[in-house]
């Protein structure tokens, strides 16, 4: 995460996996390709965020809900996150609504394994059904396809600004993706050994 100084607030730059909750006129900022960022705010008490979230599986079952599923229970983790960072600012849950943006199958791209995981196209379902089963209104939205893109969330009034990311820029947020994807596959697999090693 990085801040920078801007008039009136600061502009919060996020990577993947993190997340960010203000009460200010900030701007929170991000670079997206398969990854999803939810822009929740609450209105009311004047609380806004946003998290940047790439699903850590491989593998998936198209008739499974994305919700129950291993990749899914790491998005909620992801939006609960976000969600209680903003109950802890004074937000309420029943007042919440949201933008998305993502989800665009760029780390994908000329994949021939067949049991990979289509990960842009995971995050967009995951995001929409979550949002649905939480009733949380879902004010506007731009997700899929094949591009990247940034993304601006400002305070102030709840915009967010989308612009899609130049070529050379798309690759190199590829290959965060993939590190970034690759290290918490890493993670799962040493949590499913560590639950079948007995201690005594």
């Amino acid at each position: 995460m990085k801040r920078y100084k801007i008039q009136g607030g600061e502009r919060i730059v996020i990577d993947p996996g993190e997340f960010y909750v203000s009460t200010n006129d900030d701007v929170i900022s991000t670079l997206l390709g398969s990854c999803v960022a939810a822009c929740l705010w609450d209105p009311i008490n004047r609380v806004f965020g946003m998290n940047h979230f790439l699903l850590a599986s491989r593998q998936g079952n198209l008739h499974q809900p994305i919700i129950e599923s291993q990749a899914g229970r790491y998005g909620v983790h992801a939006m609960e996150l976000l969600i209680n960072g903003m109950l802890h600012k004074g937000a309420q849950r029943s007042l919440l609504q949201a933008k998305v943006f993502g989800g665009g199958n760029v780390i994908n791209n000329g994949c021939s394994d067949r049991n990979f995981f289509a990960v842009g196209s995971a995050n967009c379902r995951f995001i929409v059904d979550f949002l649905a089963n939480e009733r949380i209104p879902l004010q506007a939205h731009h997700l899929g396809g094949e591009h990247g893109r940034m993304i601006h969330f400002v305070g102030d009034d709840y915009s967010v600004f989308m612009k899609r990311i130049a070529t050379s820029v798309e690759q190199s947020v590829a290959e965060e993706e993939r590190r970034y994807f690759n290290r918490e596959l890493s993670y799962l697999e040493q949590d499913r050994v560590t639950q079948h090693v007995k201690f005594w």
